[in-house]
């Protein structure tokens, strides 16, 4: 098997995804602080998830159909340049002083409607590029780049508010979408693999509703991976809740001012327990079924949820956050990467699009019902109501057959359903 550092087009394809990423990720950090500063809610502040990540779930599922259907690369190089533009738009109406908290509410949801689709390309994308038996080395090589930039860029974040203003930061992330539009159409290798056609002289939208059908009929018949999509939505119901008022929780709880650069140590510490799952993730695969890693995964992150929600002082909250994100992050990359490895290649778009959309959609709902919990009572009360979701994942969980499985019955049981 190849090293994949000796293949220029997965390279060049990394290159470009990273240098997209770290552009998120000053996004990530300024809009939710640009909108606490305009608004002073923690509604408000949480709101923002909610609307930025409506779009996937609207949306995603025929993404997923037309992404395994069209050219990946040209659909994603549109994308950047499109969400390249979108988010210059921000900088350029604050230096004239008309930035609002209803353009930002406006953009961010607009950015992820064109994001939907370039993610559904890129879940085929990946593995046509790699090939199916490196993908588990792909996803850990994208993962641990994503979190080693997630512990340097939020840090750095604060430096780039001082130093350019938080508003014209986001020229970077603008800038960042050309660069990866550019590394796409450099890399050499096909983002797709030929498909076989079925009854294409039915309608568009039959074909359309047929395709979705067939990659939630792949996605049902595949037990493991079924179950473990299906609890992501108690997962991303308590995830949608802290993370959307991590800023809030700097605030309220830890006794951080707004433009305090601790904050993004916060999100850095975030990113290290990420980066810390990811590195640990390839090994515990080798040596343990999936559901068990996920359901002592859930069993964990209650009890590390629980450590943010009394932390007494700034660095015991920090510790604990990064130790949430790590189970968390274990959660989520087990989910997506098993998926991976038992899809066919016309079938990736579709089937990790629909379940992305399981997996996330409590996000919205843990986002809005805990900014109205913070904003009734604090941040505090609200992380610990919202741990339900973890609550009753987990429970689902220990009596569900994933507890049961074995790395080997796992693996036959997958071979059989594909």
């Amino acid at each position: 098997m190849q090293n994949l550092w000796r293949d220029s087009s997965f390279v060049i394809f990394w290159l470009g995804r990273s240098v997209s990423m770290a552009g998120s990720m000053i996004t990530a950090v300024i809009l939710p602080i640009l909108t606490y500063q305009i608004t002073g809610s923690p509604f408000q502040t949480a709101l923002l998830t909610t609307i930025e990540i409506t779009p996937y779930f609207v949306f995603g599922l025929f993404a997923g159909a037309l992404a395994d259907r069209v050219d990946r690369r040209r659909l994603m190089v549109a994308c950047d340049l499109i969400n390249a533009l979108l988010l210059a738009s921000i900088p350029v109406t604050a230096f004239f002083g008309r930035l609002t908290i209803t353009q930002i509410y406006i953009v961010a949801p607009l950015v992820m409607f064109v994001y939907v689709w370039f993610d559904a390309a890129n879940f085929g994308a990946l593995p046509a590029l790699v090939g199916s038996e490196r993908i588990a080395q792909a996803n850990s090589i994208l993962v641990s780049t994503e979190t080693l930039l997630g512990i340097l860029i939020p840090a750095l974040s604060g430096a780039f508010i001082v130093i350019m203003g938080a508003t014209n930061a986001l020229w970077l992330d603008s800038a960042s979408f050309f660069v990866s539009a550019i590394c796409l159409l450099m890399s050499r290798k096909a983002f797709n693999t030929k498909r076989e056609t079925g009854n294409e002289s039915s309608s568009v939208i039959r074909r359309f509703l047929n395709d979705i059908a067939e990659g939630f009929s792949f996605l049902w018949k595949q037990q493991t991976v079924r179950a473990l999509t299906f609890l992501g939505f108690g997962v991303s119901f308590t995830n949608g809740a802290v993370t959307s008022l991590l800023i809030v929780y700097a605030v309220q709880r830890l006794g951080l001012m707004s433009e305090d650069a601790r904050i993004g140590w916060i999100y850095s510490a975030g990113a290290i327990g990420s980066l810390l799952a990811s590195l640990v993730l390839p090994k515990l695969i080798r040596w343990q079924a999936p559901g068990r890693i996920t359901v002592f995964s859930l069993l964990f992150a209650i009890l590390f949820l629980l450590s943010v929600v009394i932390s007494p002082f700034f660095e015991f909250g920090l510790v604990s956050y990064l130790a949430y994100s790590f189970v968390i992050t274990l959660i989520i990359v087990n989910g997506i990467t098993l998926r991976q490895m038992v899809t066919p290649d016309h079938l990736q778009s579709r089937v990790n699009t629909t379940a992305r959309i399981i997996a996330w959609g409590g996000t919205p709902f843990g986002a809005v019902i805990a900014g109205v919990l913070a904003q009734r009572f604090n941040v505090q009360i609200a992380y610990a109501i919202m741990g339900i979701g973890l609550l009753v994942s987990a429970t689902i969980g220990w009596f569900s057959p994933l507890r049961e499985e074995t790395k080997e019955n796992n693996i036959i049981q997958n071979k059989e359903d594909g």
